[in-house]
């Protein structure tokens, strides 16, 4: 399986001119070369390299460095290409969509460049690294990361690395190649149970509540309401501050439940039945104060630190449709609107089984995990001889 490590770097002032200006530099012949393509209606690689790469060349990039911009920008047109294709910019002719299609993609001064191992190469006893830039090669530049990150990069580093720049600190994003384990035979389902109040509740009696994640993010849409309306500098130069704040806030807690999850399964020889929420935001009508809180909900996220979690741990997981767990009754099977009394309470109308509503969902998720699970196994009859 393939994963990323970030680690930051540590460069002198010298150092972080050249590599601010490299990006920039790279950036900027993307943006060109995104204009050549969208002249040229998108062509393939090989055939965007005839128009553009003698003039990357001439533009003092290396040799690497002129085939990273290139293919970064194809696969740009690429992306937005499958983007338009899944509906993710809505339908022909919506707003969104004619405007990602009438113009070329632009790349912000910033964003990341690819950098293989001829234009990168890492030492590790040193914790240091020597790049390409449009300066010359930089050797010696220190990087931080933690024991563990170093062990996995000297161990399973695979492929190239993306250098980017976030609010003047720059950051290598390394991609590690890990041998999955293989995945056991689990002994049951753990059911999870995705939410807003509860942002996961398992069928093992674990329950995330949502409070605390909640109240910071309204903290933080209330200050950014009130930096916006002063649109000062100082107010300004703190959005700047305090961008990303809640993604690395949100982003922790997915991580910590995430591992909760895995961990006990992993411990009890279970595998884990996740629901399968894709699409949700566009089939639910919400009224518009609950609008916000639907749309920060991140639980694709949450979902992702699972898989990859266990894939790690080499624990099973299966998703499954999560149609009618929050009103059928785990104790009997009774389905029934009125079984869910409110947002928190569960009471079958047939059998009277009374339990909280996310606890009874997670019950009804994990049943369906072992059916799912059973039903993609391989036969294990006998071949007829």
């Amino acid at each position: 399986m393939k994963i990323v490590v970030q680690v930051k770097l540590l460069p002198e002032a010298d150092q972080a001119a050249a590599l601010r200006s490299t990006l920039r530099t790279v950036n900027e012949a993307a943006n060109w070369v995104s204009g050549v393509a969208f002249e040229r209606g998108v062509p393939r690689e090989y055939e965007l390299r005839k128009h553009t790469y003698a003039e990357l060349r001439a533009r003092g990039l290396g040799a690497q460095a002129a085939q990273h911009v290139i293919k970064k920008t194809r696969d740009a047109y690429t992306t937005l290409k499958a983007n338009i294709k899944a509906g993710n910019l809505g339908k022909p002719g919506s707003k969104r969509r004619r405007k990602a299609e009438s113009k070329p993609i632009a790349f912000r001064p910033e964003a990341a460049q690819p950098y293989d191992n001829r234009c990168l190469s890492w030492q590790y006893d040193q914790r240091t690294v020597s790049i390409w830039t449009t300066a010359g090669r930089l050797r010696n530049i220190r990087f931080a990361c933690s024991p563990d990150a170093l062990r996995m990069l000297r161990e399973h580093r695979k492929g190239e690395s993306d250098l980017v720049e976030r609010d003047g600190v720059f950051y290598l994003t390394a991609t590690l190649d890990i041998p999955e384990p293989e995945v056991y035979e689990p002994g049951g389902f753990i059911g999870v149970d995705l939410g807003i109040i509860n942002i996961a509740t398992t069928s093992t009696g674990y329950r995330a509540a949502g409070r605390g994640l909640n109240r910071h993010r309204k903290r933080q849409l209330e200050l950014r309401r009130k930096l916006q309306a002063k649109g000062t500098k100082s107010a300004k130069r703190l959005l700047r501050k305090r961008s990303r704040k809640e993604a690395r806030h949100a982003a922790n807690v997915n991580h910590v439940v995430s591992k909760t999850i895995v961990t006990t399964a992993e411990r009890t020889g279970s595998g884990i039945a996740l629901e399968d929420l894709t699409g949700i935001r566009s089939r639910v009508r919400l009224r518009k104060d609950q609008r916000t809180s639907l749309h920060s909900w991140s639980f694709h996220q949450l979902a992702a630190f699972v898989e990859y979690k266990a894939k790690r741990a080499g624990v099973p997981l299966v998703y499954v449709d999560p149609a009618y767990t929050s009103r059928q009754c785990s104790a009997c099977g009774h389905t029934d609107r009125k079984n869910r009394v409110d947002q928190a309470t569960f009471a079958c109308r047939a059998c009277g089984f009374l339990a909280h509503a996310d606890d009874n969902a997670s019950h009804n998720l994990a049943r369906k995990g072992e059916t799912v699970w059973t039903a993609g196994r391989e036969s294990r009859v006998p071949a007829t001889p």
